[in-house]
């Protein structure tokens, strides 16, 4: 080739180009910037509409079917779900991958505004947020102090925190728990207003003409002038007690005749404790493209600063960080990288025996590397789990092309020729087999860059840095390699112990080698038995081997969400949660405990493990829910389950098995369905604490009011109602100045004053001439039960089961019950779906079957082009089911599955033992253009290459090792690709260079394949021999 040529005889330009690729490489990667995975998040717009008063079942016909058959219909839409609860309705509307976030929250409002009109009058507006995926808290502060109550340091947080913290870089959002806002609340006593002949809106009405501020002029005089404010609102305590209500017998009766008043928290309906120490929470929401490990920086950053601009009772305590695993997991695959750098290293130095030698071939592990950084910068990757996966599979395979390149010239110095010629001469035989190597290997990964989907992105990003590495490989081993041998390489006269140990030791391997192989091509039918009998293994072992979307990891963090029954209150959950806490205190391996509560429902609560560093302990965090789980289920009023948080970008608390069961049938009977559902998963033991999100058990009261009887008595319906919704859920009548922020001013009853449903009957209406008129004597109250929720799933009625799987139990396991189940019980009607990690299981598992076959059908197309044949690339590509064997024996012996990486791995392992195969062949096509024989030139080309095909072998196998033996955060899926390569690679080429001869010899036609070589006229010379390139 001229390049490499030109390179030998210009050492300078070789350097400069190598030189230019590091340059490039390292202004790429300080502008790269960290993430766990590729950009993965699929659009998500949630659409939240209010409509006081209303029912579940209203708000799902009135509210959420309206909006729904509206959005349904835009384009791009992947999974339409909705929730409609009492009072609300929540549609949740997924894109797909490539829809960018903006058009798809602009296409929701439009969609929104067409059915505005069709929806209740009473409704208020739509809210339509582009809420990304991953929307929960990247880090959780808490605050706890000892002398100031939960109002002042909530203050404080809301005045001096929260602007700190939203001014970080990246930061959405600030989420504050267990906070407790000031507000007036006016406790009224039914039976004095009664004695005093007042009803709730003569109270109400007071305090609005009583309490406000309004702009009363000014007055001028010639020479001055003044503004006159009226000092007409109310901001204290004894202000508001003083507020007069109506005249009675001369009597003025003001607000404390008949309530309570004080400065208390206008709401007391979340909590949460640190390591069993109440606390205020502040999470720290990201905006989704910003990068979590620059945001949880940024608040480190500030959080010095924060404690110095609070009180000295106040401490400041990371509750909990997301980013920590990321960046446990990206540096622990940088020490992989170091260890695969030393490991190949050292395969180099025991093959090649001399210092200078081994130089060669670990100069390009560098300056691939780091070229590879441009490539990534280029495509608009970023620095995450598995483009740094990539490179850790890269150094093994860098070195390759350097190494066969660096053995061909050795080896003919060693049989006489100057190094300077040695090199011309084998460069000219090597350069057609590595341009063949390199371009095999970039073509396995192209059809990977096809992938749909999320599935898609992680490997498009995997195997297009891979490629990148191992085309600037193949440009350094044609340009920088054979000048670094020219100059660097010197026959060794007089070899020391080591060096004649060694090469004894390889001449002996390789005359074994030939005796074997000169052998087995006498007997062919026992290498075609083995190809079978791999085959038929390959098989066996990929249908029988577990499958799942990704490996259970150790992230440092067990999240457990926690339910009560439906009516439970914020106290009885409380109890529960604090019974949690102390179970997770008996463990040395959680250094925080995190319970919080509320903030919407009383009944449900999360508690949250923060485990010490990978290093200090040995359990694992699957091990340590694992032991957890018996233990919270034993607690009786409440359900609970340990949840590891899920790989892949994932929801924060998904469960792996989300089944999802729709129908247009009625609620009572779907939830029937989901009960035996359940009751036959029940009897699974692999299924772990299943649960369904259907429940048809909320406590309700119904107040009925007999309209006859109220329009006899004069009583407006309208002043029930509004007596019933002031008295028990508090209403914010106006609202007061403190400091410089405004709260509110809350009328409701005293919290002993609506303990029983009969309470009701005890509040007072005005009827006609001033009679105050008992409810009991209009209403009638009615205990019943009511759905707390209400769920679709595109657009159709649904039930959701979710549930954990036992260790040893996969998830391709689950799915496959899962469907007998669903096939054996569910009647006409019924269909299911999946959501979830589940969803994107069933979804990455298809394509990736397409995707091995269309790297299969690329490799062999384009090493077709280049060995003009369609025979040859055949019997190279036989030795890919051979790999396969060892490769998912390695995985049943470790106990791995057939998950997201191990299946890259698979992949890989294709372009990785094709090598052997394009050596051995393109060897053998040379002799034989030479005048060899068939069997003559493959025994003599196989025993010639042996030598490189070990040390490839060895780099590959050796440059894995660290990743199969990984530890730490993230090691789980490290392992996965480590093994896939180890074992595919040893087994592999153990039986590669025995196959790929024999099927050579079997296969291989009296012509040897190549260019045509007849002339175009008869005068002109003949041109060169075909291949010889």
């Amino acid at each position: 080739m001229r390049l490499s040529e030109t390179s030998i005889r210009r050492p300078v330009l070789a350097t400069v180009l190598s030189l230019l690729i590091v340059l490039i490489g390292l202004v790429a990667f300080d502008r790269l910037t960290v993430r766990e995975y590729p950009r993965i998040d699929e659009p998500v717009v949630t659409v939240n509409t209010r409509l006081v008063g209303a029912s579940s079942e209203v708000i799902e016909s009135q509210v959420t079917k309206p909006l729904e058959d509206s959005i349904a219909g835009i384009e791009g839409v992947d999974i339409l779900t909705s929730i409609s609860r009492a009072e609300q309705s929540q549609i949740t509307v997924r894109f797909k991958l490539e829809k960018n976030p903006d058009n798809a929250a602009a296409d929701v409002r439009d969609r929104v505004s067409r059915v505005r009109g069709r929806l209740p009058d009473a409704v208020d507006e739509p809210v339509i947020a582009k809420v990304e995926a991953d929307a929960t808290p990247t880090i959780w502060l808490a605050y706890t102090s000892e002398t100031m109550s939960p109002l002042e340091l909530t203050d404080l947080i809301n005045r001096v925190v929260k602007p700190r913290l939203q001014t970080v870089p990246g930061v959405a959002d600030i989420q504050v728990g267990g906070d407790r806002a000031y507000s007036m609340r006016l406790w009224l006593d039914p039976d004095k207003l009664a004695a005093h002949r007042l009803t709730v809106q003569d109270v109400e009405d007071a305090l609005r003409r009583q309490n406000l501020e309004v702009p009363a002029g000014r007055i001028e005089s010639r020479q001055r002038e003044f503004n006159v404010t009226a000092r007409t609102d109310l901001n204290t305590v004894a202000q508001f007690e003083a507020v007069a209500l109506r005249q009675s017998n001369g009597y003025t009766v003001r607000l404390r005749d008949v309530a309570r008043v004080q400065e208390a928290a206008a709401n007391e309906r979340s909590r949460v404790r640190l390591n069993g120490v109440p606390s205020i929470s502040t999470g720290v929401i990201r905006n989704a493209t910003a990068n979590p490990l620059d945001v949880a920086a940024g608040v480190r950053a500030v959080m010095p600063q924060i404690q110095r601009d609070l009180p000295a009772s106040v401490t400041v305590v990371q509750a909990n960080d997301n980013s920590v695993f990321i960046d446990r997991s990206i540096k622990s695959v940088y020490t992989t990288v170091a260890e695969a750098v030393v490991l190949v290293a050292l395969v180099v130095f025991v093959f090649l025996r001399t210092l200078r030698a081994s130089i060669i071939p670990l100069v390009t592990i560098p300056v691939s590397l780091i070229g590879s950084f441009a490539l990534i910068a280029l495509a608009g990757f970023t620095i995450n789990t598995l483009t740094l996966l990539a490179l850790v599979l890269a150094i093994g395979l860098v070195v390759d092309d350097a190494i066969v390149v660096l053995e061909n010239i050795f080896r003919h110095i060693e049989e006489g020729l100057t190094p300077f010629q040695a090199a011309i001469k084998g460069i000219r035989e090597i350069s057609f087999a590595v341009v063949a190597m390199t371009l095999t290997l970039a073509a396995v990964f192209a059809p990977l860059a096809f992938t749909p989907g999320r599935t898609g992105r992680l490997f498009g990003e995997f195997a297009l840095t891979l490629a990148g590495a191992v085309i600037v490989s193949g440009f350094v081993a044609l340009t920088l390699t054979p000048m670094m041998c020219s100059k660097l390489l010197r026959h060794n006269p007089t070899p020391n112990r080591f060096d004649r140990g060694m090469e004894r030791l390889l001449v002996g391997l390789t005359s074994g080698y030939r005796a074997a192989l000169a052998w087995v091509l006498g007997q062919r039918w026992i290498v075609v038995l083995v190809m079978l009998a791999s085959g038929g293994t390959t098989w066996w072992l990929y249908t029988s081997t577990k499958s799942e979307l990704a490996p259970l990891e150790d992230r440092g963090v067990i999240i457990m969400p926690v339910r009560s029954p439906d009516g439970a209150t914020l106290d009885f959950t409380a109890r529960y949660l604090d019974a949690i806490d102390a179970i997770g205190a008996q463990y040395p391996e959680f250094d925080r405990r995190f319970m919080f509560m509320g903030g919407g429902q009383v009944s449900q609560g999360t508690a949250l493990f923060r485990t010490v560093d990978w290093t200090e302990r040995t359990r694992t965090t699957p091990e340590l829910a694992r032991d957890l789980l018996p233990k919270v289920s034993a607690l009786p009023g409440v359900s609970a389950f340990p949840i590891t948080p899920p790989s892949l970008g994932q929801g924060f608390r998904s469960r792996p098995l989300e089944y999802v069961v729709q129908t247009s049938d009625s609620y009572a009977n779907l939830a029937r369905v989901a009960q035996q559902m359940l009751a036959e998963m029940g009897k699974n033991p692999g299924i772990v604490q299943p649960d369904i999100d259907l429940q048809l058990n909320k406590p309700e009261l119904f107040v009925e009011v007999d309209r006859n009887r109220a329009a006899d008595m004069g009583v407006n319906v309208d002043a029930v109602a509004r007596t019933v919704e002031t008295m028990l859920g508090g209403r914010a009548v106006t609202r007061y100045k403190r400091d410089a922020d405004q709260y509110d001013v809350i009328v409701q009853t005293e919290s002993r004053g609506r303990t029983a449903p009969e309470d009701i009957e005890r509040l007072f209406v005005r009827g006609r001439n001033d009679t105050m008129v008992p409810l009991g004597s209009l209403v009638t109250v009615r205990e019943a039960v009511s759905p707390r929720e209400l769920n679709h799933f595109n657009q159709r009625r649904s039930v959701t089961i979710t549930a954990n799987l036992a260790p040893g139990y996969s998830l391709g396991e689950a799915l496959a019950f899962m469907d007998q189940t669903a096939a054996k019980l569910l009647p006409q009607g019924y269909v299911t779906e999946l959501n979830g990690v589940s969803r994107e299981f069933r979804a990455s598992s298809g394509a990736l079957g397409l995707v091995f076959v269309l790297a299969l059908l690329f490799i062999f197309l384009v090493l077709a082009a280049q060995f003009e044949s369609f025979i040859d690339p055949f019997v190279i590509l036989l030795a890919v089911p051979l790999s396969m064997v060892g490769a998912l024996t390695a995985l049943n012996l470790v106990g791995g599955t057939l998950n997201v990486y191990s299946q890259i791995g698979l992949i890989t392992l294709v372009g990785l033992i094709s090598k052997h195969g394009i050596l051995i062949v393109e060897f053998s096509n040379q002799l034989r253009q030479q005048g060899q024989g068939v069997t003559e030139a493959v025994l003599h080309a196989a025993s010639q290459r042996l030598r490189p095909i070990l040390m490839t072998t060895g780099a590959m196998v050796l440059g894995a090792l660290p990743l199969a033996l990984a530890s730490g955060a993230g090691a789980e899926s490290r392992q996965q690709i480590g093994w896939v390569i180890v074992g595919g690679m040893s087994v592999g080429t153990l039986l590669t260079i025995f196959v790929v001869p024999t099927v050579y010899t079997l296969f291989a036609r009296r012509k040897v394949p190549g260019e045509i070589t007849t002339p175009e006229a008869d005068g002109s010379a003949p041109t060169a021999h075909a291949g010889a390139d």
